[in-house]
C-alpha cells in the first residue's frame, strides 16, 4: 500500500521560509516522479512543483518559480519542498503526490496534506 505523509507545515510571516517533507512507503521510490500540489482558499488545486525519479530535473508552477525548490533524498524515500519568500497567497493545504516514472498524466497517489499559513 502506497503511503505519502507530509509534514513541516505551519504559520509563518510574509517573507519567511518553510520546508515541507514527504515521507513515502510502499513504493519503489527511485522509480517515481514526485511532486507537490496545493489548494489555496477559493481556488482550484494548483500544481506547485515536480521532480524526476533521479532528481535530475524539476518543474515549477509559475507562481512559485524562483522562490520554491523541490528536492529528493532517494536514500530516505523522501521528497522536500523548500519554500522561501513566502507570500499570503501561498496559504493553503500542500499535498505530496507521486506517480510511476513511466506514467504520464494524473498523479494517482496523494498524501493527506499539510497546512501552510502565511500572515501579512
Amino acid at each position: 500500500q502506497v503511503r505519502l505523509v507530509e509534514s513541516g507545515g505551519g504559520l509563518v510571516h510574509t517573507g519567511g521560509s518553510l520546508r515541507l517533507s514527504c515521507a513515502t512507503a510502499g513504493l519503489t521510490f527511485t522509480s517515481y516522479t514526485m511532486g507537490w500540489f496545493r489548494q489555496t482558499p477559493g481556488k482550484d488545486i494548483e500544481f506547485v512543483a515536480s521532480i524526476t525519479s533521479s532528481g535530475g530535473s524539476s518543474t515549477y508552477g509559475d507562481s512559485v518559480k524562483g522562490r520554491f525548490n523541490i528536492s529528493r533524498d532517494n536514500a530516505k524515500n523522501t521528497v522536500y519542498l523548500q519554500m522561501n519568500t513566502l507570500k499570503p497567497e501561498d496559504t493553503g493545504v500542500y499535498y505530496c503526490v507521486g506517480r510511476d516514472k513511466n506514467v504520464v498524466g494524473d498523479y494517482p497517489y496523494w498524501g493527506q496534506g499539510t497546512q501552510v499559513a502565511v500572515s501579512s
